[in-house]
């Protein structure tokens, strides 16, 4: 950054860490400041369709010229470093470089950042955020976070700046004191969602979630979120406060056009529908927090049909208690393979799978269609395990013309 002179300090930001909810909620701020007439940038991770997406503009995703030209301005500076003790840089540290470099030319009024994996020593840590986000605390990557909601909730609360205020969705009493601890130390003001702000689920729609949101008992809504599932209330919420935030700094926003803006969120592979006929749905649940919040809407949304399942997971995730909370709701599980290096094969998935009976394929394409033989006309087909796996289904599902 000092080579390319600091090019993360001359665009305003805010930083979304959290184990999930990261990218729905930036979803839900961007269309939030979308339809308010402002310049959103956005950097995310990982891409769902094309590696472009990582980087985007008002929902565009970069294009390949500006790609190659930041790639172009960034390759000798990476080859530079590999020479010195520092060492090579990591794809996703280039990547946030490009990023920078691109919104520092393109100015947005607002450049959205998530942040890879943890917070205090991930990439995307360099801003100099005007809002902080933590979404929530959940056991993932604990090999590298720590094993515990405290040691966890630490590298997040390490996105926390000095005199920068946050708001969190965190919900364990010991992650909450980590978080409001930091801010105490960082002179930063920490709103808590059930506390400082709160929301109401109402009901659900056929196309997302009813729900009340309430700050100083002024209440807002009701509201329409365009993602589907209980938890997407509270990631909606979470927007809001900081859209809040920002009206109170004297950002000019109209809280009349809050609700089109909410019920205009889309954000691929949660609880997405690919195909009506039959109807199929993807997501990216990928550890035990995202496959309680699926299990929970779809308990919620269709405890009343038969709904079969297609699994892939990465090794190091907690399987085979994702496959026991699945089991709960599906009438038949399918497990499958991609290509990815730490993919787990069919065969072993199949092995550690606590649900029977279960059928196996290696590849994902045969599974698909050998699940929808079996399917009746009623039927859900879920497919979930890996959001790299849902990248390589939803082109799989593009290709057929079906998406």
């Amino acid at each position: 950054m000092e080579r390319l002179n600091h090019p993360e300090k001359t665009f305003r930001s805010i930083h979304i860490a959290g184990t999930n909810g990261k990218g729905s909620t930036l979803s839900f701020i961007r269309s939030l400041l979308q339809h308010q007439g402002f310049k959103v940038g956005t950097f995310t991770s990982p891409y769902i369709v094309r590696f472009n997406e990582r980087i985007s503009l008002n929902g565009e995703p970069i294009s390949d010229e500006d790609l190659i030209e930041l790639v172009n301005a960034i390759r000798p500076l990476a080859e530079e470093l590999g020479t010195t003790p520092l060492g090579e840089p990591t794809e996703f540290e280039v990547i946030t470089a490009m990023s920078m470099l691109y919104f520092s030319k393109q100015q947005p009024d607002f450049a959205l950042y998530e942040a890879g994996l943890g917070g205090r020593y991930d990439s995307t840590n360099i801003i100099e955020p005007i809002l902080a986000i933590i979404t929530n605390i959940g056991k993932d990557h604990m090999s590298i976070l720590g094993n515990t909601y405290e040691l966890i909730a630490e590298e997040k609360a390490g996105i926390i700046k000095y005199g920068t205020p946050t708001i969190c969705g965190a919900k364990q009493k010991e992650a909450i004191e980590v978080i409001e601890q930091k801010g105490l130390e960082m002179k930063a003001d920490v709103s808590l969602l059930g506390r400082d702000f709160k929301v109401e689920h109402l009901e659900s729609s056929d196309t997302g979630e009813v729900f009340i949101y309430t700050k100083d008992q002024k209440r807002m809504g009701p509201f329409t979120s365009g993602l589907k599932g209980n938890h997407q209330v509270e990631n909606a919420a979470l927007a809001i406060e900081a859209i809040e935030y920002l009206r109170e700094e004297g950002f000019d926003l109209d809280p009349a056009l809050y609700d089109l803006a909410l019920e205009g969120t889309s954000w691929p592979a949660r609880f997405e529908t690919l195909q009506q006929s039959p109807l199929t749905i993807v997501d990216g649940a990928h550890n035990e927090e995202g496959t309680e919040a699926l299990v929970e809407t779809l308990k919620q949304r269709y405890s009343h049909k038969k709904i079969h399942l297609i699994y892939a997971a990465l090794a190091d995730k907690p399987v085979e208690r994702m496959l026991e909370l699945l089991g709960e709701v599906v009438t038949s599980v399918t497990v499958t393979t991609f290509p990815f290096p730490r993919a787990l094969r069919a065969e072993q998935l199949k092995v550690m799978s606590p649900v029977t009976p279960i059928n196996s394929f290696e590849s994902y394409k045969e599974a698909i269609e050998e699940v929808q033989r079996s399917m009746g006309e009623d039927d859900v087909l879920l497919i979930t395990g890996s959001l790299y796996f849902i990248s390589d289904i939803r082109k799989y599902f593009e290709n057929n013309e079906n998406l």
